[in-house]
């Protein structure tokens, strides 16, 4: 009989065994907290580059389109202008008209122009009127070349006014240059 009261114990000490070896491997492959801990750093570290990466990527997307709307205004009155350079080039040719009983007509048209060319100041448009300098190809158009004593590729007369808006060409002048001397 001691062998039948034997054998429960002998089977609960089995059992307990057997509970040991199961949390042993549990405890194996379940993650420790310190494995759990890397696990969490690592996300956090994504996370935190993905976040970083964005708000680079929206800082950028911001500078270009303030950089867009620079750009846009600064070349905004380039339609107005190129609509006012036949304004200026009339009242031009107006003036150089030399008549005693226009006197009256031709004063109104130098306070007109002195307007405009105020106008032209406040908006940053630069008359181009190149005589005596090199040709330039970026801010001259030459439609013709005449004999002077001048250095070949030299601007000996303009023909027509060229203008610049921010530094940019509107329009070329339009000038005759010196062949060089012969």
């Amino acid at each position: 009989m001691e062998q039948n009261q034997n054998k429960p114990q002998l089977e609960q000490n089995e059992i307990e065994t057997s509970n040991e070896t199961t949390t042993e491997q549990t405890a194996e492959t379940t993650p420790s907290m310190e494995e759990m801990l890397q696990t969490a750093e690592r996300k956090a570290q994504e996370h935190y580059d993905a976040w970083m990466y964005a708000k680079a990527e929206g800082e950028n997307i911001r500078r270009r389109a303030a950089e867009d709307v620079s750009k846009a205004q600064k070349f905004a009155v380039e339609r107005f202008s190129n609509e006012m350079l036949a304004v200026m080039d009339s009242l031009q040719a107006g003036l150089a008209v030399e008549t005693e009983n226009v006197e009256s007509f031709k004063s109104g048209m130098e306070l007109t122009l002195k307007q405009l060319s105020s106008v032209f100041e406040k908006f940053n448009i630069v008359e181009i009127n190149p005589v005596g300098e090199k040709m330039d190809p970026n801010k001259h158009q030459a439609i013709g070349m005449i004999d002077s004593d001048q250095e070949a590729n030299t601007v000996i007369s303009v023909m027509q006014k060229g203008y610049t808006l921010n530094e940019r060409v509107l329009r070329p002048a339009l000038v005759m240059v010196s062949k060089g001397k012969a």
